[in-house]
């Protein structure tokens, strides 16, 4: 799993890896069931400490994005379902903040 994380931004890195999973579902190169790395795996393939992952990993199964399997470890969940009011809110102002910003919405 390759995930692109920036150490100058001013976004912590859990949210970075966070951010990075959630797209790479939404891109399909994370498909349902898929395993990911363990948390001290990624970390240090990352060369982060291993409570940054472990972070973005409890925030992600939180959403709905991943869930703990007996057997398998860190999965990819299934459809997490309808839109939260937050993730809602979150999206009509991100909408705005591009059309206000110039980019053409379709």
């Amino acid at each position: 799993m390759l995930l692109h994380l920036d150490f100058s931004l001013d976004t912590p890195i859990y949210q970075q890896i966070r951010n990075e999973i959630v797209r790479g579902i939404a891109a399909g190169s994370l498909v349902p069931g898929q395993q990911l790395p363990t948390i001290r795996a990624l970390a240090e393939t990352l060369g982060v400490n291993v409570m940054t992952v472990n972070k973005a990993y409890a925030l992600l199964k939180q959403e709905g994005y991943l869930r703990a399997d007996r057997r398998s470890g860190t999965v990819v969940a299934g459809r997490t379902g309808p839109l939260t009011d937050d993730l809602r809110a979150a999206l009509e102002l991100a909408a705005a903040q591009a059309r206000a910003s110039g980019v053409p919405l379709e």
